[in-house]
């Protein structure tokens, strides 16, 4: 059920000359979607970190674990107060999706480093830091939405920023096919083309989320702008 209310507005003699549509204000909402983000964007930057200076120590692996920990919480908490609250500032199922979705991108990016780890990869690859970089430029576009998200004021800009996380991800998907491509055609040992593959599929599924969640948002502007 759509969470905002239809107000229809009358004139002195009962005709109806209007409506009004008014959106709860349950603030506590937006800033779990923030802190969420916020968490997205700290285990983001720290897998760029990783594969940058190709330290993959299992302590930067551990942390980005709690990092996703942290994420899986703040998305619970999401859950509780959807169910305790009445009138909520979007629709429930909108709210859901969004925080399922956001929870996700940090799934799959700790899935990366936890094979890197895994696997005891040696030294970083550019494709690899190519993809980290997207995905960090792609977070940091998600982040913005998140935020206009308190105002339907900021719908413009949401939507425009919406078309650039597309662009990304399609820059994203650019790299994982030529990765690919080059990978089979080069790589002799079967078990070292397996490895490339599972990680940099990981991540483009990071990438591929991202949109996921702006394709949410851009849902959510359209319906309540």
């Amino acid at each position: 059920m759509d969470a905002a209310l239809l107000f229809v507005l009358h004139d002195d003699e009962g005709g109806e000359i209007g409506a009004m549509r008014f959106i709860p204000k349950e603030e506590k909402f937006f800033d779990l979607f923030e802190e969420l983000v916020g968490r997205i964007e700290a285990g983001g930057k720290l897998f760029l970190e990783m594969v940058e200076n190709g330290a993959y120590s299992e302590a930067q692996a551990a942390r980005l674990k709690e990092i996703e920990h942290e994420a899986d919480i703040i998305t619970h908490q999401t859950y509780e107060k959807m169910h305790t609250t009445f009138l909520t500032p979007l629709d429930r199922e909108d709210i859901c999706n969004l925080v399922n979705k956001m929870d996700s991108i940090l799934d799959m990016t700790e899935a990366a480093a936890a094979r890197i780890i895994l696997y005891r990869v040696k030294e970083p690859s550019p494709t690899i830091v190519d993809q980290a970089r997207v995905l960090n430029e792609t977070i940091v576009k998600l982040k913005t939405i998140i935020h206009g998200l308190r105002d339907m004021k900021h719908a413009s800009m949401i939507l425009q920023t919406c078309v650039e996380i597309h662009t990304l991800e399609n820059a994203g998907d650019v790299i994982l096919r030529t990765t690919m491509a080059h990978l089979f055609e080069n790589e002799p040992d079967v078990r070292e083309l397996i490895k490339w593959k599972e990680i940099h599929e990981r991540i483009e599924e990071a990438i591929d989320v991202c949109e996921d969640v702006s394709n949410i948002v851009e849902g959510i502007v359209l319906k309540n702008g």
